[in-house]
């Protein structure tokens, strides 16, 4: 018998040892076979009196989520205590403004697994360190629009799929309708364009790409971001949820003021930038080209909006120096898990008089903070921000000033 006595940063249950036990809670008395220090498929002889009835049905045997056995206000708790965690980590702590925590069925982009069967495919989310495919009509964390688009991809996978790969489905709902974009499938010849292209048609997609050719379009996937119309390039990151994003943008709005030239460092396609161009002129930079392209056509057609500049830049090779952010009075930073180390040493040597920061890595974040401290800087507050309902992923606004 073990007793959880923590929860781990992949919402696994610590035990002695340490034995790792998924889907347990802290207090809990559990057993069961262990295999390489992880109990797969444990017994809870006592339960906490914070764990309930997994509200999707299911949960059981989907990957998708991790937490839907414990009390809302527990995860939301645990994970501001990920990132409090963190910060401690580096010596730091900080003020914690409410969280936001998506609503239930807001899920706007999705990454399914396809695989083609005998008669028909089978479409969902993998099971939890498996191969195993879950399909997922009832998923609590989906928008409807995506789980109604489950039967067209479980259609394209069994005409297009192969019974020995399994596809990559990321699908998102833009505004303009449902956008795909297929990876790990066969190789296309123009036979297969045009059927595909028959099919997208068929299907009512605004947009379909197979490994990032675009395969046919029939109106462009734009999404509302500000005052402008954005249409990203396929298979491009987005905030999870629209809920979510404007959640983000409020708190980099707020924390940057009235600055009336900002820096906008791995801008994406303008989750930041087109808002923050209300009021102030902004310079993005981004390392994909193609997604500067989609924030600057959605910014000329737009109206009531300042000037944004853009620049193609790998911000880990080549991070914006010191003397070229002389020319800015706040920045906004929104890295990828890796954090921006580099970059943050470049900030902290600026004279940059605040700084938005938005990270969906708390460990990456709190070093790149005390490198941002270390330079002069004071940390505000942190937002803790819960798009990923159910899973142990943590994403978070913050604020600094010199």
């Amino acid at each position: 018998m073990f007793t959880i006595t923590r929860l781990g940063h992949h919402g696994d249950g610590i035990a002695e040892g340490p034995v790792f036990v998924p889907r347990s809670l802290p207090g809990e008395v559990v057993t069961g076979e262990i295999v390489q220090g992880r109990i797969e498929a444990p017994r809870i002889l006592t339960p906490s009196p914070l764990r309930i009835k997994a509200p999707c049905p299911h949960y059981r045997n989907c990957g998708g989520c991790a937490l839907q056995h414990a009390q809302p206000d527990f995860v939301t708790e645990w994970k501001e205590g990920v990132i409090r965690q963190a910060l401690a980590a580096q010596g730091l702590s900080a003020e914690f403004r409410m969280p936001h925590i998506s609503p239930l069925h807001s899920r706007r982009r999705a990454g399914f697994a396809g695989r083609r069967l005998k008669k028909g495919a089978l479409v969902g989310f993998h099971a939890r360190a498996s191969d195993v495919i879950t399909p997922v009509p009832e998923c609590l964390i989906l928008h409807p629009d995506l789980t109604a688009a489950l039967p067209l991809l479980e259609d394209l996978t069994a005409r297009f799929g192969a019974r020995k790969t399994t596809l990559s489905l990321s699908l998102t709902r833009s505004d303009a309708g449902l956008d795909l974009a297929v990876t790990g499938g066969k190789p296309l010849d123009d036979k297969m364009r045009a059927e595909l292209g028959q099919w997208a048609g068929q299907a009512g997609l605004a947009r379909l790409a197979w490994a990032d050719e675009v395969i046919a379009q029939a109106r462009p996937p734009f999404h509302q971001i500000g005052r402008a119309l954005i249409a990203p390039p396929p298979g491009a990151f987005l905030q999870a949820t629209k809920q979510a994003e404007r959640a983000l943008q409020a708190a980099v709005l707020d924390a940057l003021g009235d600055a009336a030239h900002i820096l906008d460092l791995f801008a994406g396609c303008g989750t930041f930038a087109i808002p923050l161009a209300e009021r102030a002129e902004v310079h993005a930079v981004e390392g994909e080209a193609e997604m500067l392209r989609a924030l600057d056509a959605g910014w000329r057609q737009a109206t009531g909006l300042k000037r944004i500049t853009h620049e193609a830049r790998d911000l880990f090779r080549r991070p914006m120096l010191p003397a070229e952010l002389t020319k800015f009075d706040a920045a906004v930073i929104d890295p990828p898990r890796a954090g921006a180390e580099a970059q943050s040493n470049a900030l902290a040597d600026s004279p940059i008089k605040r700084i938005a920061a938005v990270s969906c890595n708390p460990a990456t974040f709190a070093r790149d903070a005390k490198l941002l401290i270390a330079g002069g800087y004071r940390l505000e507050w942190v937002q803790m921000v819960d798009q990923f309902r159910f899973s142990p992923h943590v994403e978070l606004a913050a604020r600094f000033t010199r």
